[in-house]
This record gives structure tokens, C-alpha cells and sequence, in this order.
């Protein structure tokens, strides 16, 4: 197993190796198209790279769209549902527990582990060894939670972020039961690169919905605060629509992307929020 093990991620190191070029080669034609298009010079360092590729470059259609990522798990979003387990950080308040279970009935074909004196590693093993596809982590202080782990399986990568403002469905006035239903998923002002990669990242949890499904979930972005909400609707009429709040509700903040699962200490890092990106010139996802 452990031979097997580092085989495929020698392998899949190899691949991720190739789509970085992929990616850069991109980004040149991307370039050396725009300036074309704009009826200026070819910058200097890509006359020799538009020299080779000319050929090549007549026959692509850049159409806006990056090369995509060859992750073996999110390649097959949409064709194998995903399979999450949801447990805590050790000796967890009543109040973490219950927000386990509401995170557990918000993610389709999750399961709960009470976490008792099990490590990181026998966590992720034993995810691993089951195709279990993400490891969703709570944490809290004080009794309240305030971070939450996402570590994709089996290679990465693993988001960080910081809870605020968590209101559970028991706290909310008349809040509805909540449905199993696959919901359908809202994005909002996630346009960046770094956008883009958490939304995979939130997105890839939940399975594809059915037409019909009355449930939806929301990621709304606002000044790098992530609003989570979570409704059904029902049609009052043909023009009318209700929305019924589920819960729980809760703000999300990124503050790490890490390549690799949560075992691997010794992976490198994505991404890191740092102070100097409050101003509004260096907003993370919009």
C-alpha cells in the first residue's frame, strides 16, 4: 500500500509538472494574442516563442477558458458524487457537535465521525482506504465555531478558513427542517484565479442536483467574506416564489490553500492571506 501509495503521487506530480506548462504556454498565446488584436508590437520576450508556435497558434481557438486542471478527483465532478466525512477537532463542545451534524445534513452522501483520540494521519488513511473524496474538519473555541478544514482526497489541497457569524438551524426563528435533497449551488463574485480555485474547492462537495430539486445553497462573496446561506423555495403561483431559510448560516474568510491533504506538513503552500491585502486594490476573489 505504501509503495502504491507514492507511486501515484509521483505520478500525479508528473502530471500537475505538465499542466504548469500547459498553463504558462497558455498565458503566452493568450499575450501575444491580445497585443495582436489591439494592433501593438509583440512584447520582446515572446517574439521568439510567436516565432515557433505561429503555426500552432493559427490553429487554436483561445477562447478565454485556462487549461483545466488534470485533478483526478475534480475531473470526474459531475459522472461520481462525492463521498465527505465530517468530524471535529478533539474533546468538542456540545455546541460543535451539534454543528457537525447540521454540516453533515448540509453536504449529500456525508458522514459523521466523532473524533475521540484519532491523529490526522490515522484520519486521512482511513479516508483514503474508504474513497472517501473530502475530510471536512470543524473547529472551535470557547464553544464556538470558528474554522473549518476542507482537505480534498487523495492529493490535495486542502482550504483553511475562518468561521464568523455562525447562527445554527436551532437558533433560527421558524427556520424550516432541512431537506436531503441534492441542492443547486449559487456562486457570486468569485472571478479571480484565486475565485475560481475556492469555488472548486466548495463546489466539489456537493454532488450534481436533479432539475426539480427545491434546495439551494449560496456562496455569496463580499470584500473576501464568503456569505453562506442555505434555502428552499416553493412556487406560490407561476410568478412567485417563497424562500424559506434552512440554515445554518455563517461567514467564511480564506486564509490558506495548501498543496497536498491535511497529513502533509511538509507541503508546499498555494496561497496565504498576509495583512497588506485588506485595501481594496488587492481584493482576493473580485
Amino acid at each position: 500500500m505504501l509503495r502504491r501509495n507514492a507511486r501515484l503521487r509521483q505520478e500525479y506530480l508528473y502530471r500537475k509538472n505538465l499542466e504548469g506548462a500547459d498553463k504558462e504556454d497558455y498565458e503566452k498565446k493568450r499575450r501575444i494574442k491580445k497585443a495582436l488584436d489591439e494592433g501593438k508590437p509583440i512584447p520582446t520576450e515572446l517574439v521568439d516563442f510567436e516565432f515557433k508556435h505561429r503555426d500552432e497558434m493559427k490553429l487554436d481557438k483561445l477562447d478565454g477558458n485556462r487549461p483545466k486542471s488534470i485533478d483526478d478527483e475534480y475531473a470526474r465532478a459531475g459522472i461520481q458524487d462525492p463521498k465527505v466525512l465530517v468530524t471535529t477537532s478533539r474533546e468538542p463542545s456540545s455546541r460543535l457537535i451539534q454543528f457537525t451534524k447540521e454540516l453533515r445534513m448540509l453536504f449529500p452522501n456525508s458522514q459523521k465521525m466523532n473524533r475521540g483520540a484519532h491523529v490526522v494521519k490515522e484520519l486521512v488513511d482511513a479516508c483514503r482506504a474508504n474513497d472517501v473524496t473530502d475530510l471536512v474538519i470543524a473547529h472551535e473555541h470557547r464553544g464556538e465555531p470558528v474554522g473549518l478544514v476542507i482537505s480534498h482526497l487523495p492529493y490535495g489541497p486542502t482550504a483553511y478558513f475562518e468561521i464568523k457569524n455562525c447562527v445554527m438551524i436551532h437558533d433560527i426563528d421558524e427556520a424550516t427542517p432541512p431537506s436531503l435533497a441534492f441542492p443547486h449551488l449559487i456562486f457570486h463574485n468569485f472571478t479571480t484565479p484565486l475565485g475560481e480555485r475556492t469555488e472548486n474547492i466548495l463546489k466539489y462537495l456537493f454532488p450534481v442536483p436533479k432539475d426539480d430539486s427545491r434546495r439551494v445553497v449560496t456562496f455569496s462573496n463580499d470584500n473576501d467574506f464568503i456569505s453562506f446561506r442555505h434555502h428552499i423555495y416553493e412556487k406560490d403561483g407561476y410568478k412567485n416564489v417563497i424562500l424559506k431559510e434552512i440554515g445554518p448560516r455563517f461567514e467564511l474568510k480564506l486564509y490558506k490553500i495548501q498543496l497536498g491533504t491535511l497529513d502533509q506538513d511538509e507541503a508546499d503552500l498555494e496561497w496565504v492571506y498576509k495583512p497588506y491585502m485588506n485595501s481594496t486594490k488587492n481584493r482576493l476573489f473580485l
